[in-house]
């Protein structure tokens, strides 16, 4: 095996991590956001956040566990039935990675909600801040 071709299977392989490393923190993300009870939503938020990690998209700004917790406790009183389903992959770089979702009725899986956010990890793995974008919203 040459010298390039060991290196092409080294960034392959670094590739593939950093890959894992983006998709296991978006899972718990949406962990977070369909956690329904507070016990288990405050579990998965400590799971997928750092303490001091913000939430920022169109609707609201917040901080820390709690912030992120109320928010999405907020959201499930909203939509009552609804669950956050991830479109697409995720796409990243560094510490930062972005992927699209939609909030969908599980009744009868329509969609009114869908945007995308972008989040940078910690060293842990876990999200440190997200920036949320709303593409699609329902009329009001």
């Amino acid at each position: 095996m040459t010298q390039q071709e060991k290196q092409e299977q080294q960034v392959a392989r670094q590739s593939a991590d950093v890959g894992e490393r983006y998709a296991v923190a978006v899972a718990r993300y949406f962990e977070a956001w369909n956690a329904t009870e507070e016990g288990a939503r405050a579990k998965a938020v400590a799971a997928a956040f750092g303490e001091d990690a913000t939430y920022t998209d169109p609707l609201a700004d917040v901080a820390g566990h709690e912030g992120l917790a109320a928010a999405i406790a907020g959201v499930h009183t909203q939509f009552p039935g609804f669950v956050f389903r991830q479109l697409g992959g995720v796409d990243g770089h560094h510490d930062i990675a972005r992927f699209g979702w939609e909030l969908v009725r599980v009744a009868d899986g329509a969609a009114p909600v869908a945007g995308f956010d972008v989040v940078r990890l910690g060293a842990d793995g876990r999200i440190r801040s997200v920036f949320g974008f709303l593409d699609r919203v329902p009329a009001v």
